[in-house]
């Protein structure tokens, strides 16, 4: 689909992948709806972006469908969806707070959801529109000391892959992008930062980019970077030499 004139709607919007999506996205053209938990962060990037900003904090189970109804009132309809937001956390499994792992479901898996099931049907209606879930390739493969997140990631892949074969045929097209290490305040958030050599951490701009070519070229799955779909093919093909793998090397 063309992005010149669209209206895109972009949760996790006040930082990192949300922020270069939002200036991606601009770039091309399309009207912005944008939405984040950092309220002065958020204003900042739609003011780069010519954007519209509604703060939400996703955690919420209220929240989706206030963002929905607002977005549709300041912009008529939302064409393409990008839910980005993310909440990670990383830690041995017993060190888990009950809060903290209801937020992960929340904002990683159930926001997605909601929004989804609130602004599919009038794209359908419309035979036109896009959602993109931003996931990770700690859904595709799982990931120690990430039980939960892993879990949220993964379940959001089977959502879009599921709701990708509902809207088959109906002008709405759905994605899912799965980035590798991003170099993002998120591992900061997420109590535990990111130590390792390899792989290296890659720049927002660059899952940004992934997103716009996966609306405008139709895309179901994209893998940021691309040799990452190596890794994720291995777990599937052959989950024991995976795991063995996995077992040293982390």
């Amino acid at each position: 689909m063309w992005l010149s004139g669209a209206v895109a709607l972009v949760t996790g919007a006040s930082s990192g992948i949300g922020a270069a999506t939002a200036a991606a996205l601009a770039a091309a053209g399309a009207r912005l709806v944008l939405t984040g938990r950092d309220p002065g962060k958020l204003a900042a990037v739609a003011e780069r972006t010519g954007a519209t900003a509604i703060p939400a904090d996703l955690s919420d189970p209220a929240e989706p469908r206030r963002l929905a109804e607002e977005a549709a009132k300041v912009a008529g309809r939302v064409d393409v969806l990008i839910s980005n937001a993310g909440s990670g956390w990383a830690g041995e499994i017993g060190e888990l707070s009950d809060e903290m792992a209801s937020e992960l479901i929340a904002v990683n898996l159930m926001a997605p959801i909601q929004l989804a099931r609130l602004l599919a049907p009038g794209m359908a209606d419309r035979r036109h529109g896009r959602l993109v879930f931003v996931s990770s390739i700690a859904g595709a493969l799982g990931v120690r000391h990430e039980a939960v997140y892993s879990a949220a990631k993964a379940g959001l892949n089977c959502f879009a892959e599921s709701l990708s074969y509902e809207l088959a045929g109906r002008g709405v097209g759905v994605s899912v992008v799965l980035p590798g290490v991003v170099d993002t305040p998120f591992f900061a958030r997420r109590g535990r930062r990111y130590e390792r050599s390899w792989p290296r951490p890659i720049p927002a701009e660059r899952v940004a980019t992934a997103i716009t070519d996966a609306v405008t070229r139709d895309l179901g799955v994209v893998y940021v970077p691309g040799w990452m779909r190596f890794p994720a093919w291995l777990h599937a093909t052959s989950p024991g030499a995976f795991r063995r793998l996995a077992a040293r090397y982390g």
